[in-house]
């Protein structure tokens, strides 16, 4: 025989959530209240907090853009020199030995 899938609305998924988020209680207990897996509401509550983080953030004014554009340039050129460095640091140690 197939089981078949549940279907949970939206509503009961977001009060699932917000007992874990908004409680002192652990997924597992909640899970066992609503009848769920654990790890199915695990997933909810971790969905939940990237979309509520993506939410949080403020979008950066232009020439702060622009530097935060420049440093990652920049952090990618040192760190490219960095792995050269340790090439070669390789390399002459190798070569002591």
């Amino acid at each position: 025989m197939t089981r078949r899938r549940r279907q949970f609305s939206p509503e009961f998924k977001e009060e699932a959530v917000r007992m874990v988020l908004e409680g002192e209680r652990t997924v597992a207990s909640v899970a066992r209240e609503f009848d769920i897996n654990a790890s199915t509401l695990g997933s909810w509550v971790n969905r939940h907090r990237i979309e509520s983080a993506q939410e949080e953030r403020q979008p950066v004014p232009g020439p702060e853009r622009a530097r935060i554009r420049e440093l990652e340039r920049e952090n990618a050129e040192l760190r490219e020199k960095l792995i050269f460095l340790k090439k070669a640091a390789a390399f002459f140690a190798s070569e002591t030995r």
